[in-house]
């Protein structure tokens, strides 16, 4: 038998660090709330404070909504976006996650960007 190293998905080190970057450059000129930042090879995720922070994301960049399932009367809302397009042509992944408490008003740009799948 052989063993194999296989490197795990959040180990690529100069990967995540390349969209830790993007993602921070374009904080610095689009001032978006990004509390919390944590960069992974395949994406960079943001957990904002509730949802007009949100909202906020969705105005700025696009993208499409999840709507998790509502548990213990919260449900996890996440944004599926992108950075702007860079000059070697390509973007970083971002994924915006708020909770959002049952019953609370969600703005109706940010119920429009919910995905139906």
């Amino acid at each position: 038998m052989i063993a194999q190293i296989t490197q795990l998905p959040h180990r690529d080190p100069a990967k995540t660090s390349d969209n830790r970057l993007a993602v921070e450059s374009m904080l610095g000129y689009l001032a978006l709330p990004a509390p919390t930042l944590v960069a992974r090879p395949d994406a960079v995720h943001i957990t904002v404070d509730d949802v007009d922070d949100l909202a906020a994301w969705v105005f700025a960049l696009g993208g499409t909504v999840h709507r998790g399932p509502s548990t213990d009367g919260a449900a996890l809302w996440t944004l599926r976006t992108a950075t702007p397009t860079r000059g070697d042509g390509s973007t970083v992944a971002i994924l915006v996650h708020a909770a959002v408490v049952d019953g609370d008003d969600v703005l109706v740009d940010v119920r429009r960007a919910v995905s139906n799948a």
